[in-house]
């Protein structure tokens, strides 16, 4: 399928309903929902294309309330919400039609399950595209979709073009891999993003001296398609943004397009990008496994804007520790993201070639990819070409390694409390409760004193267990990313349990804000100690005082010479006399 590119981020087109409805849908690996405007949305912004009309679709019908998604008000139709970092926002119902990839495509259209808006906020209200398409790990991907369908097997490829070039394809499906491609492991339990062993960076053959575990924090090192730059943890930054000015001292350092950016730019090396490794330095991605992906200068600058033969750094300083690689590191690089095989595959290619490269014989053209700039999750300001295309300028530093939801405002997390529906019955679950437990924090990557068994109850052939999540005993409240990385692993069912448990099904979740204690209830335990003591002290000098007065009236007979006494007759004693005896 072909990709475009538009503002520096990819779309693709998908078709919705019968008759099909087009869309233009940012490609975005960081994301599990694909969802479009929806004609009755509340507050939607003005997209490229028209809304997506249910009513006008005969295969349209809303996804139901069921015991795997979360419902409505109502309890009738099942509904999504999605918040990223920068507080852009998307929520809806579900729904269920036909979707298809275009002429171009092999996958014959299916069946699936996205999300028709009703509201969306910030970057997301604004951006010329009309939706995103989620190819991340989770349910509700259209990957995973098609995958649990037969359709596809699990694995899909993306193909970004070049600086100036742009387009691409995006391939669903497993492709035989080139001889030469270069692989790195790709832990799906390692987050629920797709992720890589990144070790080392060398510049100019020489390595950053840096420790690998740099790259291995928080959520390690993550492939995002929808992100336009990368981002690095800030020690990563430093010696990466060191070793391309040393290794530039030729050309001019100039400010760069934007005043509210602190851009690293260079003057005087050409507006020819195929001759800018001549004058910027090679760059290497090194792998646990010892293999390496080459990244010529084209991966990591981006053109200014305002000079001519000008480029700035497009690797940027991260707001957390997460290393995020975006789209301008696999510029004309085949990646293949194989799920089966718990690995991801890198192959430099010219990506408007890409079919007659792999040499595939009946192949179908390349669908083009559009570049536009993805505002989720780092959003920036927008500045034109001549050529009508737009290149979002970074911040300096992102506001957060991930797409992710967050919690709106200042709200702290005191308690988050969920139900589990097991398919095992009372009697066989009731004894494990606290190995499950233990289970659970270890799964959550949490202390097993944080997780509490609230409530049992069995609800037909299965069991359902409420918990609740405490903050860690040093913490009086959970973190946001803490908070929706827990609620996002029991929603995927990322957590993972022995088989004598069953299967789980997250049947509810609720988060609720850090309690704010009254001055009682904050000083409760100072003002009880303080009771006690005093009353330990008031009691021991009473006893001191009591056995003083006790001892004071033991010696009460005895006076001192002198002393003034009442008179008293003496007793006459007889003595003998020992003549007489």
């Amino acid at each position: 399928m072909n990709l475009d590119i538009c503002c520096s981020y990819y779309t693709t087109r998908l078709w919705i309903g019968t008759p099909p409805q087009e869309f233009a849908l940012i490609v975005d690996t960081g994301s599990t929902v694909t969802y479009v405007p929806c004609s009755d949305c509340e507050h939607c912004g003005k997209h490229q294309d028209p809304r997506f009309q249910p009513d006008e679709s005969s295969t349209y019908h809303p996804v139901k309330c069921n015991m795997d998604c979360n419902c409505d008000h109502d309890g009738v139709n099942c509904v999504y919400e999605r918040r990223y970092a920068e507080m852009s926002s998307s929520s809806g119902v579900l729904g269920e039609d036909i979707i298809s990839f275009g002429n171009e495509s092999e996958v014959v259209p299916q069946r699936a399950v996205f999300g028709c808006e009703t509201v969306e906020t910030g970057d997301l209200y604004s951006q010329r595209a009309d939706g995103i398409m989620g190819l991340g790990r989770g349910q509700l991907s259209i990957v995973d979709q098609l995958v649990d369908k037969n359709v596809i097997n699990d694995s899909f490829s993306l193909c970004y073009g070049g600086m100036h070039v742009g387009g691409g394809a995006m391939v669903l499906g497993g492709i035989p891999p080139p001889p030469d491609m270069v692989f790195s492991r790709s832990d799906p339990y390692r987050s629920p993003y797709y992720n890589i062993e990144l070790k080392e960076i060398h510049v100019a053959g020489k390595p950053l001296k840096l420790s690998p575990s740099t790259f291995d924090r928080k959520h390690g090192t993550v492939l995002d398609s929808g992100t336009t730059y990368a981002y690095l943890p800030e020690e990563a930054f430093v010696a990466f943004r060191d070793a391309i000015i040393k290794k530039s001292h030729n050309l001019k350092q100039i400010h760069g397009p934007d005043p509210n950016y602190n851009d690293i730019c260079f003057s005087g090396a050409g507006r020819d990008v195929s001759q800018l490794s001549k004058t910027f330095p090679e760059v290497e991605m090194v792998f646990s496994n010892g293999q390496k992906l080459s990244l010529t200068p084209e991966n990591y600058l981006f053109q200014h804007t305002k000079v001519h033969g000008a480029y700035c750094l497009g690797i940027f300083q991260n707001g957390d520790s997460t290393t995020l690689l975006g789209g301008i590191i696999v510029r004309n690089t085949l990646v293949t993201y194989d799920r089966e095989n718990e690995k991801i595959g890198f192959w430099k290619t010219n990506c408007s070639e890409l079919w007659k490269r792999l040499h595939i014989p009946g192949a179908p053209a390349a669908a083009p990819i559009v570049p536009t700039s993805k505002t989720v999750p780092a959003p920036a300001p927008v500045v034109s070409y001549n050529n009508n295309t737009t290149v979002g300028m970074p911040p300096t530093v992102a506001p957060s390694g991930l797409p992710q939801e967050v919690l709106p405002g200042e709200f702290q997390v005191g308690l988050v409390t969920f139900d589990m529906s097991f398919s095992v019955n009372y009697s066989n679950m009731k004894p494990n409760f606290t190995e499950l437990a233990e289970f659970i924090a270890h799964e959550l990557e949490i202390n097993a004193s944080q997780v509490h068994f609230l409530n049992f109850f069995s609800k037909g052939n299965h069991s359902i267990i409420r918990w609740a999540i405490f903050p860690a005993e040093s913490a009086t409240y959970i973190s946001n990313s803490t908070a929706m990385s827990i609620i996002s692993q029991l929603k995927e069912h990322r957590v993972h349990l022995p088989e004598r448990f069953g299967s789980y099904q997250l049947v509810e979740w609720k988060v609720e804000p850090q309690i704010k204690r009254t001055w009682w209830e904050q000083h409760f335990w100072t003002v009880v100690v303080g009771v006690i003591i005093t009353l330990i002290l008031g009691l021991s000098t009473f006893g001191v005082w009591f056995v003083w007065k006790w001892r004071q009236n033991a010696l009460g007979t005895y006076k001192p010479i002198g002393a003034r006494v009442p008179e008293q007759e003496l007793q006459q004693l007889t003595l003998i006399s020992s003549s007489q005896a």
